[in-house]
C-alpha cells in the first residue's frame, strides 16, 4: 500500500540529498516518479548543497496538488510516486491533497522539509504533515552549531545578526548586501542555547533603538507630540 511519509530536518542535514536519492532509486528501477519542489535555491530543480541537482516542477500556492498530479497519472502508464522537496513551504490544504493522492490514487508520496521557521515555529505545511502522515522521520545527518552542539533550530540572519521578525517565505542569499544594496539574508543553525542568545541580543538591541528614540525626542530631534 501507498503511504504518506515525512522526513525532517534542519537545514543543512541532508533533506534535498535524500530526495534526490529517492528519485534516482526509484526511477531507476522503472517507476515513474514527479519531482515537485517550492522556492527552491534555483528554478525549475531540487538542488542539493553538495551539488547534485534534478529538474523539478516548481509549485505555487495556488496550485491543486491533487488535480495536477491526477491528470499525469492517467497519462501513460500512470505514476508510482511522488516526492516533494521543501514540503514547509506547502499550505496545509495542498498537504491534504498529497494525503488524497496516497488514498485515492495509491501513489507514494515523500515530502521532505523543515520543522521551524527561523521564528522558532513550526511552519503551517509541517505542521499539517505531522497530523496526517503515515510515516513521520527525523533525518538522522546530525547538523552543528557553531558551537560544536547539535543544531536544533535555524536562524535567519541580516547583514550577519539574527532577526526574528519579517516575510517567513525568505530564500537566503538572494542579494548581495553591502553599504549601498539591500540587506543581504543568510541562514544559519543554531543549538536552542545560542538561538536563544540570539533572540535575546535582539531584544537588547530593540530596547537600545528605543532608547535613542526618546533621547533624540528629549533632545528636541524628533516631534513626538499628538496633533489634536
Amino acid at each position: 500500500m501507498a503511504a504518506l511519509r515525512f522526513f525532517f530536518g534542519t537545514m543543512g542535514s541532508g533533506k534535498s540529498t535524500q530526495a534526490l536519492q529517492i528519485h534516482h532509486n526509484l526511477t531507476g528501477r522503472g517507476l515513474a516518479c514527479m519531482l515537485v519542489t517550492q522556492l527552491d535555491r534555483q528554478d525549475g530543480v531540487v538542488s542539493s548543497r553538495l551539488g547534485v541537482s534534478a529538474e523539478a516542477l516548481i509549485l505555487d500556492e495556488t496550485v491543486d496538488v491533487f488535480r495536477l498530479v491526477n491528470s499525469r497519472h492517467h497519462q501513460g502508464e500512470g505514476l508510482n510516486a511522488v516526492i516533494c522537496d521543501e514540503a514547509q513551504f506547502y499550505e496545509p490544504h495542498q498537504i491534504d491533497q498529497l494525503a488524497r493522492l496516497v488514498d485515492e490514487l495509491d501513489i507514494d508520496v515523500y515530502a521532505f522539509g523543515l520543522l521551524t521557521s527561523f521564528q522558532g515555529l513550526l511552519f503551517q505545511g509541517t505542521k499539517r504533515l505531522l497530523e496526517l502522515a503515515d510515516v513521520r522521520q527525523e533525518i538522522q545527518v546530525e547538523a552543528r552549531c557553531w558551537c560544536g552542539e547539535r543544531a536544533t533550530h535555524n536562524a535567519r540572519l541580516v547583514n550577519g545578526r539574527q532577526v526574528y521578525d519579517g516575510e517567513l517565505k525568505v530564500v537566503g542569499d538572494t542579494t548581495s548586501g553591502g553599504d549601498d544594496g539591500p540587506p543581504r539574508v543568510t541562514y544559519d543553525l543554531r543549538c536552542r542555547l545560542h538561538w536563544l542568545a540570539g533572540k535575546e541580543d535582539a531584544r537588547q538591541d530593540s530596547l537600545f533603538m528605543d532608547q535613542d528614540d526618546v533621547d533624540a525626542a528629549t533632545s528636541g530631534q524628533i516631534d513626538l507630540t499628538v496633533s489634536r
